[in-house]
């Protein structure tokens, strides 16, 4: 019996193997990641319009399938701190600028910060733009949980074990 971070055969929760995910649903999966870009490019001094945009795309695609719900809310839920940072930015500067600019250090810090965050969430947002495109899962650090628990948690409907390449998270 082999172990997978807790998760025994036979007990485990049954995922869509990439063969079995149509072209669609992989193509709707990484619009889900590819949307923040898009709302960047849009409204960049407008931090929330990216939210909304994901909110509007999880909305209008989760109920197509799972796997593109998973991967919709995973992309919505994980840019909710990213957008509440760049408001945070955009609200310190207007300050500054409107304070004629006497507190340099905590706002340099914070846009440093700020920018760390922005290129983390690029990266891990195209690596799962490319796995969901493969009709793969990608767990992103604890909003990947969230999201799985939500699509394929204990109230999810069970179907026969499959095993392959897509497993849960560890921890399941």
């Amino acid at each position: 019996m082999s172990d997978w971070g807790g998760l025994r055969e036979g007990h485990g929760i049954p995922l869509p193997q990439p063969h079995e995910i149509s072209g669609r649903e992989k193509e709707d999966a990484m619009g889900s990641y590819l949307m923040m870009f898009a709302a960047w490019g849009f409204g960049l001094p407008l931090p929330f319009i990216s939210l909304i945009a994901s909110i509007i795309y999880y909305y209008l695609n989760k109920k197509d399938s799972k796997f593109v719900g998973f991967h919709a809310f995973q992309a919505l839920i994980s840019q909710i701190p990213i957008a509440f940072l760049n408001a945070g930015a955009i609200f310190w500067l207007l300050i500054l600028l409107i304070r004629e600019f006497k507190s340099w250090q905590g706002f340099l810090f914070y846009i440093i910060l700020t920018v760390g965050m922005n290129i983390l969430y690029l990266v891990f947002s195209i690596i799962g733009a490319v796995k969901a495109r493969k009709g793969q899962f990608y767990y992103f650090y604890f909003f990947g949980n969230i999201a799985f628990l939500r699509f394929y948690g204990p109230n999810a409907e069970k179907k026969e074990e499959k095993t392959g390449p897509n497993l849960p998270p560890r921890g399941f």
